[in-house]
């Protein structure tokens, strides 16, 4: 989504071919496996994907055919089962709900009804429908949902059930290890992104002392000589609450790795394989990745400076949609929407280079930052508070930069992630950064 002064016709186009990329996507990790699949739970830390399937079409008739059209509901005594805040991802298998096929038919029904709502839906009047954001909230969450079945999939046992091509390959990256970036205020968030969240919202003026960044995400290859170096055994590199789940959750490398043979071996959707050493690690929790930049000698970045790293322009002091400018991502500018199942390596796609030459900011892997998710200044909770309020303080942090399984509706340079730090099923990564005055 870019410009907010784009005439409605545009604005509908735009809106149903969002919608419609996200439903081909839906259907496609939704048709590769056998009902039983699709209704067993892979995972406690992860629904049913039937359960996500059916989510999807009723956040849709929620949103667009009762709150936007005014409409009565289609099921509504399904609303609680799907309701993400009354019952929580382990108990959701032993739900009444929807069987695949019943799924399938409501989410094309209640998409049906939808597309007939854009194409009368006038796009001023009310927030909700100013420049087709309803449309667009509903594309994001589909798409969210879509990154979220495919940790399922990675999650699930058996064999490969999903196949993509693998990224180009490129020449090694030469560049410098670090980018300084000049110390000075910058716009932080957005006032004027169509479609962007509350989160994300208002831009305002930060301040961020002058840092240094690592100009690619940390790779695997750096990360196994952490772990050779024993690091999943030395205290010195842990807080005291990452170094006590270390200890509890048995963590001796990320999620997925084996050493087999003298050699390390990683499982990706139904495939094992070395891990390749040039790709950004993926797989780490963000205690993972900060004890890893306390060895180093280093830390993580924190939400500021990683949004002035990837969005601010020295040469113009304005702040950019993306590193490479306000156009939409391109494949030459990153690695987004599941177009392929694994991170390039690092060095990728210099055309998506940030003014100062940081390479890989949007997609491959979320990033890990030092921030808690906590809102902006003059937040406010739109359309509802579920979405970010509920989760702001220090029980989250905030990772930056989307990933390989990230649609590009959901990917700005102001788009804010956040999870728990002992999560690593998600598809997050790391960079890390230093003060400028440090030797």
């Amino acid at each position: 989504m870019t410009d907010p002064a784009l005439d409605a016709e545009t604005l509908r186009e735009r809106a149903v071919a969002s919608l419609v990329v996200a439903r081909d996507r839906t259907t496609l990790l939704t048709s590769c496996v056998e009902d039983p699949d699709l209704t067993a739970q892979h995972s406690p830390l992860m629904s049913p994907l039937v359960w996500d399937l059916a989510h999807i079409g009723n956040q849709e008739e929620q949103w667009l055919l009762r709150a936007v059209a005014g409409q009565e509901a289609i099921r509504p005594e399904i609303d609680s089962l799907y309701d993400a805040f009354e019952h929580p991802r382990a108990e959701r298998p032993n739900l009444p709900l929807l069987s695949p096929e019943e799924a399938r038919r409501y989410a094309a029904d209640v998409r049906g009804r939808a597309l007939d709502v854009l194409e009368r839906t006038a796009f001023d009047g009310t927030r909700l429908t100013e420049a087709g954001f309803a449309f667009g909230m509903i594309a994001q969450h589909e798409q969210q949902h879509d990154e979220t079945m495919l940790i399922t999939h990675q999650l699930r046992t058996g064999p490969a059930a999903l196949t993509a091509p693998d990224p180009e390959p490129v020449t090694p990256y030469t560049g410098p290890a670090e980018i300084l970036v000049p110390g000075g205020p910058f716009t932080m968030g957005t006032s004027a992104e169509p479609w962007a969240l509350d989160n994300e919202r208002p831009a305002h003026r930060r301040e961020v002392a002058p840092f240094w960044i690592d100009a690619t995400p940390v790779t695997n290859g750096a990360y196994q000589a952490f772990v050779e170096d024993g690091g999943y055994d030395d205290p010195r590199w842990w807080t005291p609450e990452g170094w006590a789940h270390v200890r509890r959750a048995r963590l001796t490398a990320p999620l997925y790795w084996r050493r087999e043979g003298g050699q390390w071996l990683r499982r990706r959707f139904g495939v094992t394989e070395q891990v390749p050493p040039d790709e950004p690690v993926l797989h780490v929790c963000w205690y993972e990745a900060d004890a890893y930049a306390r060895w180093a000698g280093r830390r993580l970045p924190t939400e500021a400076e990683w949004e002035k790293a990837a969005r601010h322009d020295p040469a113009t002091g304005r702040s950019r949609r993306y590193p490479w400018g306000d156009a939409d991502p391109t494949p030459e500018h990153a690695n987004l929407g599941q177009r392929h199942l694994r991170p390039a390596p690092a060095g990728s796609f210099p055309a998506g280079a940030s003014p100062l030459g940081v390479r890989q900011l949007i997609g491959d892997v979320w990033e890990w930052t030092a921030s808690d998710f906590l809102p902006y200044p003059g937040f406010r909770a739109f359309p509802y508070k579920e979405y970010s309020e509920v989760f702001f303080g220090p029980e989250y942090k905030v990772l930056r930069g989307g990933s390989f399984a990230v649609d590009p509706v959901a990917c700005r340079g102001t788009f804010r992630n956040w999870d728990y730090p002992i999560r690593r099923q998600i598809f997050s990564g790391f960079r890390t950064a230093r003060s400028a005055e440090d030797a």
